[in-house]
C-alpha cells in the first residue's frame, strides 16, 4: 500500500515511517522540514495549504493517508488554524477528490470534552472537519508519548530527571502516558482494509501518573537514587511559560509555553477500552523501561538537555588597545548573540561565534601574550566557550 505520511519527520510520523517501510508499504513522507530532516521527504507545509488543489499534486498514487501533524502554539512561522484545522481541511478534501478513502487523523486527548487553549480548539476544528467528507476515517486522540527518541515534552521530562533538585510545577493534571510503539501499532491496525472505518480512539496507557511520578520513573531507568522535590510558587511556573512564550517569537520551539500550562492542568487521561476492543494491549511504563534499559547515551542527553536550552553567547577577549578594534569586536559579538538567539539563524551565529573565538586567542597570544597568565584569565575561558558553542551545534535539533 502506498500511504502518505503527513508531519513524517517529527517524534509519531517518523517511526510511521520506518515503521511501514519495514513491512513493505511505499511510504512517502511529508514535512515542512523535510530537505533537513530527510532529503528523500516531500516537503509540504500547511500554512499555506490555503486550497485543495496545493495537495493533489502531492498525492498522486496514494492509496491512504496518516496525518501527524500538529504545532503547541502560534508562532511567526506555525498557525494553529492552518495546522490542525484549514490546511488539513483542504487535505481531507483533496483525499475525497482523489478517492483516497483511507485517512488517519492525530488529534489530541480529551478536545471533545474540554478545550482550555486554541490549540485543542483547533484540533477539535480538525476532528469535526474531517467528519464531514465521505471518507474512510479515523481519528485517534493521544495522550502524551513516550518512546525511545526524545522530543518535545518527553524530551523535558527526561531533562528535568537529570536535576538534583526536581522542580514540581503547580497544577498539573493526571497523565496516562502511552508509548509510542503503542501508536504506531494502532496505525498499522487501521492501514488493514479490513479494519474497521469512522472511529474515534483515545490512545492511553494503563495507568495513570502525576509529572512528578512520570519524572521519578525516568530518574529510575537512568538508575539514579531518587532526588528532592522543589514546589514552585505558581508565579514562578508562570514566568517560565512567559519565557517560553518569548523564546518562540525567535522561532523557538519549547516546550514550556502558555498552552502548555493550560493542557497540562487539564491532564491527559482517557479510556483504555478503546484499545482493548482492538485486541490491542498497551504497555505500561515500567515494563517499557524494564525491557528498553537506558544507555550511556541516554543518561548523557538527560544531562546535556537544560544545559542545551540554556547556552547563550559569552563575550569574547580584549584584542589591540585600538578604540576600533574594541568597537568592532564589540559590534560582533552583538551581532553573533542575536544571530544565535534568532533560531532560523542560531546555527550560522555558532560557527561564527567559534570562528571569532578561536580568531580572538590568536590575536590575542601575538599582541598580549601576558593575558594567558593574567588570573581572571581572559585567555584560558575562551576554550569552554568554544566547548560550548559546540555542545549548542550538537543539541541544536532537539524539539
Amino acid at each position: 500500500m502506498k500511504v502518505a505520511v503527513i508531519g513524517g519527520t517529527g517524534l509519531i510520523g517518523s517511526a510511521i515511517v520506518a515503521h511501514l517501510s519495514s513491512r513493505g508499504h511505499s511510504v512517502v513522507a511529508m514535512s515542512r522540514t523535510a530537505g533537513d530532516a530527510d532529503p528523500k521527504a516531500t516537503p509540504v507545509d500547511l500554512n499555506k495549504a490555503t486550497s485543495p488543489s496545493y495537495w493533489v499534486h502531492c498525492l498522486g498514487g496514494v492509496e491512504a493517508v496518516v496525518n501527524c501533524a500538529g504545532v503547541l502554539q502560534d508562532s511567526p512561522k506555525d498557525s494553529m488554524s492552518m495546522v490542525h484545522h484549514h490546511g488539513i481541511a483542504n487535505l481531507f478534501a483533496a483525499c475525497e477528490q482523489l478517492k483516497i478513502r483511507r485517512v488517519i487523523h492525530f488529534s489530541a486527548i480529551g478536545v471533545d470534552r474540554e478545550t482550555p487553549s486554541a490549540f485543542s480548539e483547533t484540533k477539535l476544528s480538525g476532528d469535526k472537519a474531517l467528519m464531514e467528507h465521505n471518507l474512510d476515517w479515523i481519528i485517534l486522540r493521544p495522550s502524551v508519548v513516550i518512546g525511545r527518541p526524545a522530543y518535545g515534552a518527553s524530551a523535558l521530562m527526561r531533562g528535568l530527571a537529570a536535576l538534583p533538585a526536581i522542580p514540581v510545577m503547580p497544577n498539573t493534571g493526571p497523565l496516562q502516558i502511552v508509548l509510542l510503539e503503542d501508536v504506531v501499532r494502532t496505525v498499522e491496525h487501521f492501514l488493514d482494509p479490513g479494519a474497521p472505518t469512522r472511529k474515534i480512539v483515545e490512545l492511553v496507557g494503563p495507568h495513570r501518573y502525576s509529572f512528578l511520578d512520570v519524572v521519578a520513573l525516568i530518574r529510575r531507568w537512568y538508575r539514579w537514587p531518587r532526588a528532592r522535590e522543589v514546589h514552585l510558587p505558581k508565579f514562578a511556573s508562570s514566568v517560565m511559560y512567559k519565557f517560553g512564550d518569548m523564546t518562540s517569537l525567535l522561532g523557538w520551539r519549547p516546550p514550556v509555553r502558555s498552552n502548555a500550562e493550560r493542557e497540562i492542568a487539564r491532564g491527559a487521561t482517557g479510556n483504555l477500552e478503546d484499545f482493548q476492543r482492538l485486541g490491542l494491549r498497551p504497555k505500561g511504563l515500567p515494563e517499557f523501561f524494564a525491557s528498553e534499559p537506558a544507555s550511556v547515551q541516554e543518561r548523557w542527553f538527560a544531562r546535556m538537555y537544560l544545559l542545551g536550552v540554556g547556552l547563550m553567547r559569552e563575550g569574547g577577549v580584549e584584542g589591540s588597545g585600538a578604540a576600533l578594534t574594541v568597537v568592532a569586536g564589540a559590534l560582533a559579538d552583538l551581532v553573533i548573540g542575536l544571530a544565535i538567539a534568532y533560531r532560523p539563524t542560531s546555527r550560522c551565529g555558532l560557527y561564527a561565534a567559534i570562528v571569532i573565538s578561536f580568531t580572538y586567542a590568536i590575536i590575542g597570544t601575538f599582541l598580549v601574550p601576558r593575558l594567558w597568565a593574567d588570573p581572571l584569565g581572559p585567555m584560558l575561558k575562551i576554550w569552554p566557550i568554544i566547548v560550548l558553542h559546540f555542545v549548542a551545534l550538537a543539541v541544536l535539533d532537539d524539539r
